[in-house]
């Protein structure tokens, strides 16, 4: 038989991108203590709140992570990164501590604001 895991045993899984920035699908509040522990030090939320139904909210994931030492910030990302969402990016990697642990729905919208922004950067 195959060791089948329950949902007791579920570790939390993200992509690390760099030094500075992993990126992972939805986050509940339970979780971000394995963010902690793991050596995050600042949260990225880049999905809208309500964007599916029973989804936590940024409120939630932001009482969870001033609970565990970290540092929250919400940048929603709906389509395509916007200037507004790009200058947020810009301003939380300049004055928040690292790492950071970003998510969405699947980690994709959060990797690709952290990419835009270090492309501006590069500017």
């Amino acid at each position: 038989m195959w060791p089948f895991k329950t949902n007791s045993e579920k570790k939390m899984n993200y992509r690390k991108i760099d030094a500075d920035f992993a990126a992972a699908g939805q986050i509940t509040p339970q979780q971000v203590g394995e963010v902690a522990a793991a050596g995050f030090k600042t949260i990225v939320c880049a999905r809208p709140d309500g964007e599916d139904p029973g989804q936590p909210t940024f409120a939630a994931i932001e009482r969870a992570a001033k609970d565990n030492g970290l540092k929250a910030v919400y940048i929603p990302i709906s389509g395509a990164i916007g200037e507004g969402a790009l200058i947020r990016m810009e301003d939380a990697l300049k004055n928040l501590p690292k790492p950071m642990f970003g998510y969405c729905r699947s980690g994709g919208r959060a990797g690709s604001l952290y990419g835009a922004a270090m492309q501006a950067a590069r500017r």
